[in-house]
């Protein structure tokens, strides 16, 4: 009975990591701040793609942004070997914006490749990273949620468009969501002096405490000018008692 247990076990331990091996790891398009991602500030993203298949590479990323959340400023960096193209739509809702008032904002960015055999777009094994700088970031939101369409140079259409629920496990297509921090002290995520600001202030003290410095030297040198000279009178004065005594004896 013992045996045959054992082999049992040792035949369901097989089993299981089959299964664990074949099972494969999904990675999907996600979206991460340089930084800090702070409400009311500006940020710059990143659109992290990786390529899922052995034998394609990812020639196209076409990523949306939220309608409810309008992003007014929306500035995709340059990528060698990438061609970035940004639409704008008009908002229901006008924004306001550094006292002015803003009608359209930025509703999609798409990348295309445009390289050429084995360096055109992301090759298998192989990811990239799409940064763009976004604000100004909502106010009233703890989150932006991104709708990404992943495309491959054999037609292939990949939607990481479902947003994640909360208390439910990861969607099978999840969509890219950047997570907002608390907001910052001023609109560009400053959270006190500027670092010019700090700079002049140690300069300032330091030249004070130079000029303290250089005052407390002086008036030591002071003092002991005139104590020298108190203690010269006194040398010369016992010098010249010294000499009247010698000639009276």
């Amino acid at each position: 009975m013992k045996k045959m247990s054992r082999a049992a076990l040792v035949g369901a331990a097989a089993v299981s990591s089959v299964v664990l091996v074949s099972a494969p790891a999904f990675a999907h398009v996600s979206v991460q701040p340089e930084g800090a991602a702070a409400k009311g500030g500006y940020a710059v993203v990143d659109f992290k793609v990786p390529n899922e298949r052995d034998n394609a590479a990812t020639t196209k990323l076409e990523v949306s942004f939220p309608t409810d959340h309008p992003l007014a400023s929306v500035m995709p960096q340059p990528i060698p070997g990438w061609k970035a193209e940004v639409t704008k739509s008009k908002l229901d809702k006008p924004l306001e914006m550094h006292g002015e008032k803003i009608t359209e904002a930025v509703s999609k960015v798409t990348w295309t490749a445009t390289g050429s055999g084995a360096d055109k777009g992301v090759q298998p094994g192989y990811f990239q990273k799409f940064p763009v700088s976004i604000g100004a970031l909502p106010t009233d939101a703890d989150e932006l949620v991104f709708k990404a369409i992943q495309t491959y140079d054999n037609k292939e259409v990949v939607r990481w468009i479902e947003p994640q629920q909360k208390g439910e496990e990861e969607p099978e297509n999840p969509a890219p969501t950047l997570a907002l921090t608390a907001a910052a002290d001023d609109e560009h995520g400053a959270s006190g002096a500027s670092d010019d600001d700090k700079g002049d202030d140690k300069e300032a003290t330091a030249a004070s405490s130079t000029s303290s410095d250089s005052s407390d030297s002086d008036t030591t040198a002071r003092v002991l000018g005139i104590v020298g000279i108190v203690i010269g009178a006194a040398g010369v004065a016992f010098g010249v008692l010294a000499g009247r005594r010698r000639t009276t004896s």
